[in-house]
Order: structure tokens, then C-alpha cells, then sequence
């Protein structure tokens, strides 16, 4: 059967010669795709919209101003938080990059590469690969540079026992305020063992983490128009600047400018 020209069901992309597609697509708020995963690899990227996605390996929630990166045959299940107009690039294997991420990677998306992505997503699935349209698809993957463009917006899942315990509480009260001694005594284990399982599995101290838990908990409420004072009080930090300095730090710009992007 010949595929349509565009499409929203996933199939006619991955089934199609073409190396590459874009398939543009909304969501109504808390649709959930259910768990599968792509012969293909997969860019996920929403100018409109929260998107939360999660693998057997970590959680990421993708904001309109990056892209999510999912190697083939990765099991995955995106959920959208508010109505989230997404458009997915579908890679065939062979055609992806040898220094593109073998596990999920996420990527500030520049202005450049909205407009690609853009512009490809009216692209016809069929299409002249040697042609125009064939190179606009093309230049999207040259575009990214992973040493330039790779921010991490994914909390792993915790191995440990004792780590994991303290991971789901911090994740369902982000402003939680305790220390790390005062965790090391919740989960019985010493302040430096703690500190180590944190340094060992997810590459950061308890505070980077923490601050990156905080930080991912003020994205949707950012998107819902709740006051950046008021979350970053609630999220534990002492003054807004205090948590616009950390925002920056991870996001790549401030809270105040993110709204306006969005």
C-alpha cells in the first residue's frame, strides 16, 4: 500500500524507503502513547507543549526549547502534559550518524534546527532523497553536534535500594529541604556512602541532582502560569535569584526568559 503524502500514525514512516521523515502530530493533554519502541531511531521534539517520557532506564521531561534523542529498539512512553503539537524525525539505522548517543540523549534545539525540523515536517513521506527535500531532511542530522548541543534533562532510575528510596521522595517533594546527613540517617547508611552511591550512579553529588529534580518540577508549572517566586519558594530555594541562577545553569536561560521562548 502506497503510504499518504503526510501522516500521523508512526507506521508509515517507519515502513517507508525513505531514510528519513518528519511526522507531525498533536496530543490532547495526558495522552499517553503506551510503551513500544521503533525499528528506526526517533528525535522527538514539541515547540508547543511538555512532553514527559519515560524508558526502563530514566524519566525526561522535554520543554519546547530542546529534543529528545531515542536509539532503535529502545522501549519507551511519552505522556504529554498540556496539548503538546510534536514533530518526530524517524531515522532508518543505517542512516544514523556514528557519533549519534546509543541511549536517549536530549539536545538544545537552536533556531536553526526548529526551522529544519519545521520545514520537514511538510515534507511528503515519499520524496526525492536526492533532491531538495531530500536535503533539507539531511542537514537536520548535520546540525546537531552532540559536544555542542547535549544537556541532560533525564533522571536515571537508582539501582540501590537505599538511593532509590531517597530518589522517589525527593521526586514527589522536590522543596524538601533535608540534607544529605539527614537522608544518609532516613536510609540508615552513612553520610559518605551516600554521597558516593549518588557520585557512582548518576555521575553528580546529591545537591547537582537535587538541583536538577527541582528544576525539571518547575518546568510544567512554568508552562501553567504559576509566579517564579512562588515556585522557587516552594521548591525550597531562599530567593528567586537563587533558583533563576540554578534554572539558568541547567536550562540555558532564566525562568523569566523560558516563558517568553515558549
Amino acid at each position: 500500500m502506497t503510504s499518504p503524502a503526510k501522516s500521523i500514525h508512526r507506521a508509515d514512516y517507519e515502513n517507508a524507503p525513505a531514510a528519513l521523515g518528519v511526522m507531525p502530530k498533536t496530543y490532547p493533554d495526558g495522552w499517553d502513547t503506551g510503551r513500544h519502541s521503533h525499528d528506526r531511531g526517533q528525535l522527538v521534539y514539541a515547540p508547543v507543549g511538555l512532553m514527559e517520557l519515560a524508558t526502563a532506564d530514566g524519566l525526561w521531561l522535554i520543554p519546547p526549547q530542546h529534543a529528545l534523542w531515542i536509539p532503535p529498539h529502545t522501549q519507551h512512553a511519552m505522556r504529554a502534559r498540556g496539548t503538546v503539537s510534536m514533530q518526530s524525525l524517524y531515522v532508518r539505522a543505517d542512516a544514523i550518524p556514528a557519533g549519534f548517543p546509543r541511549k536517549p540523549q536530549t539536545l538544545r534545539v537552536s533556531p536553526f534546527l526548529r526551522e529544519l525540523i519545521g520545514r520537514a515536517s511538510t515534507i511528503a513521506i515519499a520524496h526525492d532523497e536526492d533532491g531538495h527535500e531530500g536535503r533539507v531532511l539531511s542537514l537536520i542530522l548535520g546540525e546537531i553536534d552532540w559536544a555542542r548541543d547535549a544537556v541532560e534533562l533525564g533522571l536515571m532510575s537508582a539501582r540501590d535500594a537505599r538511593l532509590s528510596r531517597v530518589c522517589k521522595a525527593l521526586l514527589e517533594r522536590p522543596g524538601d529541604a533535608r540534607s544529605l546527613v539527614e537522608w544518609a540517617r532516613e536510609v540508615h547508611v552513612s553520610e559518605r556512602t551516600l554521597a558516593r552511591l549518588f557520585r557512582q550512579e548518576f555521575g553528580v553529588t546529591f545537591i547537582g541532582w537535587r538541583q536538577q529534580v527541582r528544576v525539571l518540577a518547575a518546568l510544567p508549572r512554568l508552562a501553567s502560569g504559576e509566579g517564579i517566586t512562588a515556585i522557587a519558594l516552594e521548591l525550597g530555594y531562599e530567593t528567586p535569584g537563587a533558583f533563576t541562577h540554578v534554572f539558568r545553569r541547567f536550562m540555558g536561560v532564566p525562568p523569566s526568559k523560558y516563558l517568553r521562548q515558549r
